[in-house]
């Protein structure tokens, strides 16, 4: 049977998935990962927003039009917080939540409802399907930060962490294959704490993995000298930084529950680039949270400015039924849709000059596909190079000018 195993979430969901894939793949399956006619679909949904969750309903119908007659199956955030509005749409078979995803590469095509409650403890599945470019490997699930604005935590349990042994016994079998592992996790700053270890120690006992190891999204508190020296220890560390933000006011963080100010977080970036000079450092902003001000607004964007980021994502505020934040007054929507505009045109600056700061040097790009002409892939420092001609592997280039989403370089 021709089974898709689709994502629509986050870099955890895409490890669970290429897990997914291993599994199928081994009871003889042919499946593939993109949206394509198939026999079943197996749909890994996201719920981090009202939007991403509407995506995941619609989704469903997008694979229908693939094959009318195919069997979709749902699992994830979206159906954990309401399978109900997957259970009366047309072709849905299977319907699984958070927990034992595994199962879903046994059961897609069963005509059942098995939203079970949240794990307690670490229950992921392992064993990734080969990738020979970039492969993630899950370490942790769950949060115990309870933002004021966010459901995950409600979604995906409390924090749990993956043993230290099995996270370098598939680190090391990956590294054999792969030439980049992203370590990540729900909350991958709070790896170890229920487990009587951390995300420090982790990351020295990886020392010995000679493969690129890029770490995914983090929070401000876990970044320490201790860290920051375990990374220093690794063969092959990439030097980018994704830590959090949400905003650069302190009484919006505040609203937020996000437990620093701005001149906490600003502290932690000079952290990293004394120990990382050419780091590239990234973060989220949210715009139009309840209750913020103009002056709240410009303060964020000063700051933003201040930080000189690398990359800033950029959301508009979602309000999510159950959580604090959805109780206080809202913004109007026009208001939020103009922050955003003003922000992405902040970030946007933001970028440039980040690039532009990189004409002349000397980046090290795994090569990741060939398009118009050149090779693309990402630096170490996640920035995307394009280098004219067909290559393979990791290749050391010249920075010569912006180009696209990036740099063309030789």
């Amino acid at each position: 049977m021709k089974v898709a195993v689709c994502n629509l979430g986050c870099k955890v969901n895409k490890y669970e998935c290429d897990c997914i894939v291993t599994a199928l793949r081994r009871m003889g399956h042919e499946v593939v990962t993109a949206l394509e006619p198939a026999d079943a679909y197996i749909v890994n949904t996201c719920a981090v927003t009202g939007e991403a969750e509407r995506k995941s309903r619609q989704f469903v119908t997008r694979c229908l039009r693939q094959n009318p007659s195919a069997t979709v199956a749902v699992i994830g955030c979206a159906s954990q917080h309401d399978a109900s509005a997957f259970r009366s749409k047309s072709g849905v078979t299977y319907i699984g939540g958070v927990a034992d995803k595994a199962a879903a590469a046994v059961r897609f095509c069963e005509k059942a409802t098995d939203v079970a409650p949240l794990p307690l403890e670490y229950d992921g599945l392992c064993d990734p399907a080969e990738d020979r470019t970039r492969a993630y490997i899950k370490v942790q699930d769950g949060c115990d930060n309870f933002c004021s604005y966010c459901l995950i935590p409600y979604l995906r349990g409390r924090s749990r962490s993956r043993a230290l042994a099995d996270c370098v016994a598939e680190c090391e079998a990956v590294a054999a294959r792969s030439r980049e592992i992203v370590l990540t996790g729900i909350d991958l700053s709070s790896y170890g704490k229920n487990i009587g270890s951390s995300l420090a120690e982790l990351i020295a006992a990886l020392k010995d993995v000679d493969v690129r190891i890029r770490l995914g999204s983090l929070e401000v508190g876990v970044v320490d000298e201790k860290l920051l020296g375990a990374l220093k220890g690794l063969k092959r560390f990439c030097p980018q930084f994704h830590l959090s933000l949400q905003s650069g006011g302190d009484a919006v963080l505040k609203r937020m529950n996000r437990h620093y100010t701005s001149a906490q977080y600003a502290a932690k970036v000079a952290l990293i680039r004394e120990a990382f000079p050419d780091a590239a450092v990234t973060t989220d902003l949210i715009c139009g949270f309840p209750t913020e001000t103009e002056g709240d607004f410009e303060q964020s964007l000063e700051f933003v400015e201040s930080m000189r980021f690398a990359q800033v994502h950029v959301f508009g505020y979602s309000p999510r039924s159950g959580t604090v934040a959805a109780k206080l007054p809202q913004l109007p929507a026009n208001v939020v849709e103009k922050r955003v505009a003003r922000a992405v045109a902040v970030a946007e600056k933001c970028k440039r000059e980040f690039l532009s700061a990189l004409v002349g040097k000397r980046l090290d790009v795994l090569a990741e596909q060939y398009e118009d002409g050149c090779t693309s892939g990402h630096s170490l420092e996640f920035v995307k190079a394009y280098v004219p001609g067909r290559h393979d592997g990791e290749l050391s280039v010249t920075v010569k000018q912006l180009y696209k989403d990036g740099v063309i370089a030789e």
